[in-house]
């Protein structure tokens, strides 16, 4: 599995990789800013190119440290909005209209109370994790997560992981390339977390729902008995 993500992650992201520092050292900081948007916006622009080759540019004197790391981060809370609105505002949708990706209820209250408990560091340290900073504004406009928390939190996670990622880019100048293929070791960390949570997850209510049946056929056969 995460020899064939690799193998086609490098087939679909190294032509948008291409395309967004073409984009960025003909625009400049607009460019950074649009494209960390997109990334927080469930878009899969991968930040680490970003700010890494934006890094680089500020080695070149081309731009400034504070620009692309102000770009960077209000780029990333821009598109953050934009996709905690849509789970926002999207949860009738999820709820009642749509045939295909249909939310049972319990399981809202269940995200809902999870994130109650654990949202604010679930969406701080997700900020700083390849793969999840993409997707985590979403389920937490689902969850209705607090406007005004939720956008702190973001504003802290984004910070440190947009500045270390143009810090290395501006040390490493020439060779910010070679640091973002580096850098992909923590994708595949990531991915395979998410993997293994979702076969805990898919084992685990299988065997509850055996114990559940258990659990009925018991009387059955008492009063059989």
């Amino acid at each position: 599995m995460l020899i064939l993500y690799a193998s086609l992650s490098g087939k679909i992201l190294d032509p948008i990789v291409n395309v967004a520092t073409d984009f960025i050292s003909s625009t400049g900081l607009p460019a950074v800013f649009l494209l960390m948007t997109l990334e927080s916006a469930c878009i899969p622009v991968p930040s680490e190119a970003i700010m890494l080759f934006a890094g680089f540019s500020v080695s070149n004197g081309d731009l400034t440290l504070f620009g692309i790391v102000a770009a960077g981060v209000l780029g990333n809370l821009l598109g953050s909005w934009i996709a905690y609105a849509a789970g926002y505002y999207g949860r009738l949708e999820l709820l009642e209209r749509h045939h295909v990706f249909h939310v049972n209820p319990r399981h809202l209250k269940w995200a809902e109370d999870w994130f109650d408990r654990y949202g604010s560091w679930t969406v701080f340290f997700s900020r700083m994790l390849p793969i999840i900073r993409t997707f985590i504004s979403l389920p937490a406009g689902i969850a209705r997560m607090p406007f005004w928390r939720f956008t702190a939190l973001t504003l802290a996670g984004c910070v440190p992981w947009v500045l270390a990622l143009a810090l290395i880019g501006r040390s490493v100048g020439d060779n910010w390339e070679q640091w973002r293929h580096h850098l992909a070791v923590l994708d595949y960390l990531v991915l395979a977390a998410i993997i293994g949570g979702i076969v805990y997850l898919l084992i685990r209510r299988r065997r509850g729902g055996e114990t559940e049946g258990d659990d009925r056929a018991e009387p059955a056969r008492t009063g059989e008995a």
